[in-house]
Formats: structure tokens, sequence, C-alpha cells
């Protein structure tokens, strides 16, 4: 048998368990060792394989691999030539910089395969030659015959063949909340992993019971392994941001080499320069194009928005997710924990042809019992508290302060939400049980569908039955009315009203008693008849009201919320409906989009808002499917299941309480409270840092045009050059790291979350703003020229102080332009202007005194070839530098009165990019 062989059929789940047996050649003693020695040779070690990656050499290499870098090592390349080491050495330390935080990021990306190979089982139990031993894991082969009991990992895929009890917590691989129902019998071939009852998946928990099956599949051909072959292979896309900035970085480099280029040779040809002469200068106008201080600033606005963020409880593994988060125009998210608390309740409870809410939260035992919208006292309605006390007593969960005084359940979670039912009711389990204690029991196994105990009190003695509606209801021949009076049983009424309760999402207990007659054990095949139906239980784990609202302002923002979770349909759409996810009518199960074809899907999408019962696949296959629609998704998740889907996604978002390693390594940014609502605030932060840094470049490339402008005109002019390559890099340096610097932290735009997501494919400048810093450097060109000339043809001074009066001029124009760059295209002339920003003043306060320590320290006349100026040439630098701003709140004016004539198109508010 090779292992081709051993990996038929395909579906395992879909065939009886004696067809396993016989088709892997096993036995119920278990395999020989010989055999089983044999088997390991074959198939190899039950273990993941090494996925190949990178070397540490290679991956720090690739950092360098990006156009804003290539132009930086230019710049580093020029000042070296003009032997300014200093300027190199900054501009290097930098492109260092950058490239050790990219390593280490991209380092923590690779963890995520790491975590998973972490989620194998160590050991086993199996049956071999006849003989339970414990084994290795890794020993274990297709055909061994395993062993499983309550707290086991399960050690490989496992298709059972006796069960007792046997429930697993699948969660972190299928996403279904609630602890799955183990059995034997075969279910359809196209069944997803949560439907898959005969099967115990590698990696997943024993949560009760005991069980017994055969090893199916081992390593990298479980359902563990294929998973980890999906997160190898999904390709991560790049942001937004950094998508416009290599386009920006391109369109910019081919500039830069062209307005070089044709520079020389005008210089060389028209004006008759030497070649040696107009190479310097063209370097210096590459040196003044170059916006050197351009990464730096987006590092620390990304790093800005990284500390925002985590304030609000949302943190960033990689940088550039900060920005992605603001394009985000799809949001899919987790049900459980994510968008609902992650806590059942008893919500609903039919009793005596009367439906009663139960309002609360969680397991905290504090909530209103009503009846038509009125509280009602519990005495004063027999049938409702003979169902609240059945369900305590019939029932082997508890509730119980934490350390930190929360409630938290012990045990099985629908069972602790009955318990918190009656003691909002003001019961108390340890009083019922003194007055009815439990002698005997039969437990809930999954083929019974109900569990029953034995109640005993001086001479009474009866018997409480819970368990699934359509079976209890088999059970009983009579009812428990209003009044406490036993009637004959009418199924109809009960049969409506269970379905009206699962159409709004609720989880169906049914709730029966039946007199005993002194018995002290109870006989299984009695307790099925003669039964008294006493009520029925809604229970849900209810939507976080947060999350409510959350989803609204994502509505309001132009961002679309789509619920993808492993819960039954039924429950998905109510809860949707619910949170304002669907229409609470229309929801896809994993089966049905497995059945579309790739375009079928996609044309699907937009109308499709709640996905159901999915699997690993399908997670992946819907993300990749809106992404074709060219919309950037956010993808929540916390289990092995969620990681191919996370990695793919533009952002993906785990989970910080619940959720694995596996699904933190693989995603973008983690939410430290498990809340939807925290990934609002995130998209809001998001764009709040996309708004800052486009006022950054706005505010820079002006500069780097109006030195390249003013060098140009220069050498057209035949005047020597306004400002040297190191002044240029005097400039550019002490601007970015004061004033650049203050719009990271300007606040959050009032509209943020009132305009429609950013267009990701846009360019970086919009032709308004490509406008402006043509405009604004323009403007910059024609003071800084001006200036410089009337310094050396009126004034009549020398060189070195005409160009001192050139870089103050620059400097200052920059000052005043900060002030007006704080709002794009919004006027700026508020109380505000000075005071929203708190870094705006100290910034221009720092440039200034820098400015004053260029212009009148001696060391710094011979670094910089400058001279000190007289106090009344700064009456002629001031009213020109004013200019600016003036200018531009002139200019958005006319932009503004511009967009309100009819007809006309209106651009969207600060920060939008249409």
């Amino acid at each position: 048998m090779n292992k081709e062989q051993a990996n038929k059929p395909a579906h395992w789940h879909a065939v009886n368990a004696e067809a396993v047996v016989d088709h892997l050649k096993s036995q119920p003693q278990g395999l020989g060792d010989d055999e089983a020695r044999r088997r390991l040779e074959q198939h190899g070690p039950n273990r993941l394989s090494e996925q190949k990656r990178r070397g540490p050499l290679q991956r720090f290499l690739a950092q360098f691999h990006n156009v804003l870098i290539y132009i930086l090592l230019v710049a580093a390349v020029m000042t070296g030539l003009l032997e300014q080491w200093i300027d190199t050495g900054v501009i290097l330390a930098v492109v260092l910089i950058n490239a050790i935080i990219g390593f280490i990021q991209e380092g923590k990306a690779e963890k995520a395969l790491q975590a998973i190979s972490a989620m194998m089982s160590q050991k086993a139990t199996v049956r071999r030659n006849g003989q339970e031993q414990a084994i290795p894991a890794e020993q274990l082969v297709p055909g061994d015959v395993v062993l499983l009991t309550s707290g086991d990992k399960v050690p490989a895929d496992i298709r059972l063949t006796r069960v007792r009890d046997l429930t697993s917590n699948e969660a972190a691989l299928t996403g279904e909340s609630v602890a799955s129902e183990k059995g034997t019998d075969p279910v359809d071939e196209q069944a997803v992993p949560a439907d898959r009852v005969g099967m115990a998946f590698s990696g997943t928990l024993v949560n009760s019971g005991r069980g017994e099956g055969i090893v199916v599949a081992t390593g990298d051909d479980t359902e563990i392994g294929r998973i980890q072959e999906m997160v190898a292979e999904t390709e991560q896309i790049a942001t937004p941001l950094m998508q416009q900035v290599t386009r920006f970085g391109r369109y910019l480099s081919v500039a830069i080499i062209l307005l070089a280029a044709a520079l020389v040779l005008f210089g060389v040809f028209v004006r008759g320069y030497a070649w040696v002469e107009m190479f310097l200068a063209a370097v210096s106008v590459a040196v003044a194009a170059i916006p050197q201080g351009l990464p730096a600033i987006m590092t620390v606005t990304l790093a800005i928005g990284v500390r925002r963020m985590a304030a609000r409880n949302a943190f960033i593994r990689r940088l550039p997710a900060v920005d992605t988060l603001g394009a985000v125009t799809v949001i899919c998210s987790d049900k459980t924990g994510t968008l609902t608390r992650n806590e059942m309740m008893v919500q609903s409870l039919y009793s005596g042809d009367r439906t009663y809410e139960i309002s609360g939260a969680g397991y905290k035992p504090e909530g209103q019992l009503t009846l038509n919208d009125e509280k009602i006292n519990p005495e004063d309605h027999p049938a409702l508290l003979e169902t609240l006390r059945a369900g305590l007593l019939c029932n082997e969960a508890d509730v119980a302060q934490d350390d930190q005084g929360r409630w938290q359940p012990r045990g099985d979670a629908m069972e602790a939400a009955l318990i918190v039912a009656a003691m909002k009711a003001g019961m108390n389990k340890h009083d019922e049980q003194e007055q009815l204690p439990e002698i005997d029991a039969i437990p809930f196994e999954s083929e019974n569908q109900f569990m029953a105990t034995l109640h005993k009190q001086n001479t009474r003695s009866l018997i409480y039955i819970k368990g699934a509606p359509e079976k209890i209801l088999e059970m009983c021949e009579r009812q428990r009315n209003a009044e406490g009076d036993d009637e004959p049983l009418e199924a109809e009424p009960w049969e409506q009203r269970a379905e009206e309760l699962a159409s709004r999402g609720q989880r169906l207990l049914a709730i029966a008693m039946k007199p005993a007659n002194g018995e002290r054990k109870l006989d299984f095949q009695a307790v099925q008849q003669g039964a008294v139906m006493l009520g029925l239980c809604g229970l849900i784990d209810p939507p976080r009201q947060e999350a409510i609202d959350a989803v609204h302002r994502c509505h309001e923002a132009g961002i679309r919320s789509k619920m993808v979770t492993g819960d039954h349909a039924s429950t998905a759409k109510a809860i949707g409906l619910q949170l304002g996810i669907g229409d609470g009518e229309t929801a896809m199960t994993g089966r049905e989009l497995e059945s579309l074809s790739d375009q079928e899907l996609a044309r699907s999408t937009p109308d499709v808002d709640v996905y159901a019962r999915v699997s690993p696949e399908h997670k992946l296959r819907l993300v990749e499917s809106i992404q074709t629609g060219g919309h950037i998704v956010a993808m929540t998740g916390d289990g092995v299941n969620d990681a191919p889907a996370l990695k793919r996604a533009n952002v993906g978002v785990a989970m910080g309480i619940k959720g694995t390693d596996v699904s933190r390594e693989a995603s973008e940014m983690v939410l430290a409270d498990d809340n939807f609502a925290s990934i609002a605030h995130a998209v809001e932060e998001g764009r709040t840092v996309y708004d800052n840094l486009r006022k950054a470049i706005v505010f820079i490339l002006p500069t780097n045009g109006g030195e390249a402008m003013t060098i140009v005109a220069a050498i057209a002019m035949g005047a020597a050059l306004p400002i040297t390559p190191v002044q240029i890099l005097w400039v550019n340096m002490i601007t970015a790291v004061t004033l650049a610097l203050s719009l990271a932290f300007e606040p959050t735009e009032q509209n943020v979350m009132q305009r429609p997501p950013r267009d990701p494919h846009a360019a970086l400048l919009t032709p308004v703003l490509a406008w402006r810093v043509v405009f604004v450097s323009l403007i910059m060109c024609a003071g800084t020229f001006g200036l410089f000339l009337w310094m050396q043809r009126i004034v009549e001074a020398d060189v070195d102080t005409a160009q001192t009066v050139a870089v103050n001029t620059l400097v200052l124009f920059e000052a005043f332009y900060l002030l007006d760059v704080r709002h794009i295209d919004q006027s700026v002339l508020k109380p505000d202007l000075l005071t929203g920003n708190r870094y705006v003043l100290p910034a221009i306060g720092l440039v200034v005194l820098f400015q004053l320590i260029f212009t009148y320290v001696p060391f710094m006349h011979r670094a910089f070839g400058t001279a000190p100026l007289e106090a009344t040439t700064w009456l002629y630098i001031v009213p020109v530098t004013a200019s600016v701003f003036v200018l531009v709140e002139l200019e958005k004016w006319l932009m503004r009165l511009q967009r309100r004539r009819p007809g006309e198109a209106a651009e969207e508010s600060a920060g939008a990019v249409r």
C-alpha cells in the first residue's frame, strides 16, 4: 500500500467506519510493530514539513528593493561625490533603519508557519499488538488505532469508530464556538469540517468523553497540514500606500533624470558651460528634487498611528497596515466573540403558552424577567418557575466569580446559561440542590439527545429532563399550563414556537419533568415515556452593543461589513439582522459558495453580507473574490482555519484574547479586546494617518520643487546658484525633522468617518494636490530667486550673503506654508490655527532657532559658505515669505468657489482621494 493509496478515499468522513478499517488494512487490536515501522518508512514522520524560507541575508537585502530607497541611495552617492560625508551618513542611516524595521517585521510574519507546527500533539495513546501504549505522535501512521480521552490533543486526523459522550473543541480549526459532539456515522461528502462529526482533527482538543478511531491522515495530509500549505502559498498583498509610493517614486525618478539631462544639455550647448560644471549643477538639481526626509516622515507618521491605535485596543504588528486600514472598503468579520459577546444567555423562555423575555448580559446574574414588556414576579408564574428550577438542577455546569469579580462559566456554556437564568429569578443552585438532592443521572449523549436527573426529597421524587426539542416532545404525553396544572400535550404550538425562536438565531433546549415512584435508579427506557413538557429555552450569544454602533459607523463611512462564520445559517442571519449586517433573509453557506465559479462568486459578493458554515478554503476564496472587485479587505479571525484568509487580506485582524498564535502571526493587527468596535476605531485612525501623510507630502514636495526651480532659473539666466547642494541638504534636513514632522501629530478631521473610502488605485497626488505643489513651488522659486537677485544687484551683497538670504527665505516660506497645510482644502483661518496641533508652534520656533544658528554662528559659515545678515535684511525676508500664506488661502477660496458652481463635481473633503 503506497501513500497515494493510503490517502484514498479522499472523503473519509463520508465512508462508514468498517470500510475505513478495511481500506487501511487495520484491525481492532491495532497494527503490529513491524507493519507500523514499514508504514512509517513509507509515509514519513507525523509532523508538518518545514516550509522553504529565505535566509536572513536574502530577507535583509530584499528590504532595499524599493524605489524610494533607490532614490535615497542615489542621493547618498551624490553627496559622497561632493564629499559631504555627514549628509551621506545621515541619508544612509535613514536607509539602514528602514531596512532593519522591514527585516524584523518580515521575520515575525514567518512565525505563523512555526506556530501551526507547534499545534501538533507531542504524544499519542495507541493500540498495537493488542496492547495500549503511549508513543511519540511523530510515529503515528495511517491505520493506527488511537484512543482519545478528555483533555487529549488529537495527534492526527482520525476517523472515529467508537465514541462515548465525546465532544471536541474545534473552534481554532472550524470557527464553531460550541464544542462539537462526535459520533461514528458517515456524513455527506460535501460537508464542511464543522459538520464532519465522525472525524477528530489533528491539533484540536478533546473536551469531554472518550473515543477510539483509525488514523487516516498524518503530517502534511491532515486538515491542519492543508491549512499550513495554504498559508505558505497565499500571497501577501502590498499595501495601497506602498503601491502609491512606488508609482510616485517611479514617476519622480524619471522626472529627475529627464530634468537633470535637459539641464546639462541646455547649459553645455546653449549657455556654453563646461561639462564638469554642468554635471555638478545637475547633481544640485537632483539633490534638490529628491525628498530625502519623506521615508523617515512616513515611518514616524505610521508609528504615531500605531501608538494611537494601541490606546484604542488595536495593536499593529506591521507598520504599513496603519495606512491600509484607512483605505478599507470591506470588513469580513467572524461572529463569535467579535460581533457577539461569546457568552451564552437564555433570552427567551416559552412556558404555559406564554413567551417570557430575560434581559442581562453574559454570565452576570443580573437581569429582569418580562412578559409583554412588563416586569414580572416569577413566583406568580408556576410553570415558568418550575422550568427554571429544572434547568438549574438537570445540569452539570456552574458559574462563579473569578479573582477580578467577573462571572465565569464552569462547564458547558449552555448549561451555565440555564443556571444564570434561574439566578435572575432569585434561585440559588446550592439551596435547590439541598431541597432536591440528585441521586442518579443519565448523562447527555449525542446519540440520545437528552440528559435526565433523578431527585428525591423525603417521600417526593421526580425526574428532570432536558435536551433537543424534537426528542423531548417525543418523550412527553402532557404539558404544564400557566396555572401550574398538567394537561394533554399539544405538540403543534411547541413546534411553532420552536421554529419562531430558531428564526431569531436562538439555540433551543426543551425541559420536561416526570414524577417518580420512589425508585433510586433511573431506567433509560422508562424515562423516555410519560413526561410532562415544562418549557422551551431560547439561548443566544448576544451581539455587542458597541459592535452594533460600530457597524453603523462603518456604513456611514462607506465600509461594507460582512459576517463570515462557522455557525449555522439561521443563527448567522438572525444575529446579522440585529447587527445591521444583511437583511435577515439572505445567507450563503460554504457548500453554496463552493458550487459557484469564480465569476459567479464575484458577481454574488455585492449582494451577500452573511456567510455561514464556511471552511478555510471558503474564507480564502471569499477574500480573493472581494479583492478582485477592487476592494481593500480587512478580515478578522481567531483560529488556525482563519490563517490563510488573514494572510491574504489587505489587513488581517486577529483576536488577542481567544485568538491562536497562528492567527496572530498571520495578521497585521491584533485586537486586545476581541471587539469589532476596535476595528472601526482603527479605521478612523488609519484615515487620520493617511490624511497626515498627504499633508506631509504636500508640504515637503514644494520645498524640493522650489529648490530645483530656483537652480534651473539661475542656470537659464546665467546667474550664480542661489543655493548650493550642501545648503539644500541643510534645508531639507532641518525642515523635515521639525516642520514636516509636526504634521504627523495633526488631530483627526471632524468628518473623517462621514466620507467614503479613498480609491486605493488613485495616484498619491490628485490633480488638485499636484497643482498645489506646483503653485507653491513657483511662489517659493519666485521669492527665493527674486530676493537672491535683489541682494546681488540692488543691495550689491556678496554671493555668500545673497545665498544666506536665499536659504532663510526658503525655510521661512515653509514655516508660513506649514500653517496652510494643516487643512488641505479648507481655510485654516480658525481659532485653532495655532493651537489645534500643539507641536506646530514649537516646530516653527525650533526651525527659527536653527536658522539663527545657521546665519550667525561662525563655524556654520565655514561649513555651509554663509554669512551673517543685517537686522534690516529680515524686513525683506519676512513679508516676502508671509505671502505664501496669503496666496495659498486665496487659492483655496477660489477652488471652493469653483466647486460650488452648478454642474461642477465637488472635490471630497480634507484628506479624501477620489
